[in-house]
Order: structure tokens, then C-alpha cells, then sequence
């Protein structure tokens, strides 16, 4: 009963550390120096390396989205043209 427990744990890990692999290898914003540091990270250290590093991704996306969501200046957007 306790290995079957260990290949479940070992089998999550390597799932797991298989799809954060494939999703940092296919980002646009990171060379390929980070790339192979970041994987080698995961695969060095399974859970919290590929868990921690997805996480800051996707907050490093959110906050990028951000960003290019806001266009235009807001109610003042002709810069002071026309106000008196």
C-alpha cells in the first residue's frame, strides 16, 4: 500500500513537471537561456520549483494584460485640448 502511494507521488511530480516544461518552453517573452535555467530548476526541484515558477508566470501575464487593456487617456484623453 505505502508504494503504491510513493508512484502516485512520483507520477504527479513528473506530470506535473512535464507541463510547466511545455508551457515555459513555449513563452514568447523568455530567451532561451531562461528557458533551459527555468526548466532545469523544475527538474531539479519537482514540486515547489514547477508550481512557484507557473504561478509567477501567469501573475507576470495578468499583470501584462493589464497593461495593454488600458488605451487612451480616460476623460481627459485629448490632453487639455478644449478645456478652459
Amino acid at each position: 500500500m505505502h508504494s503504491y502511494f510513493l508512484y502516485a507521488l512520483i507520477g504527479i511530480a513528473i506530470l506535473l513537471n512535464l507541463l510547466v516544461s511545455i508551457y515555459l518552453s513555449r513563452r514568447d517573452d523568455l530567451d532561451n537561456f531562461q528557458k533551459i535555467a527555468q526548466i532545469l530548476i523544475i527538474w531539479l526541484i519537482p514540486y515547489f520549483a514547477s508550481i512557484g515558477l507557473w504561478l509567477w508566470c501567469k501573475s507576470v501575464d495578468s499583470e501584462t494584460k493589464k497593461i495593454h487593456k488600458e488605451f487612451g487617456g480616460g476623460w481627459n484623453s485629448s490632453g487639455g485640448l478644449g478645456t478652459f
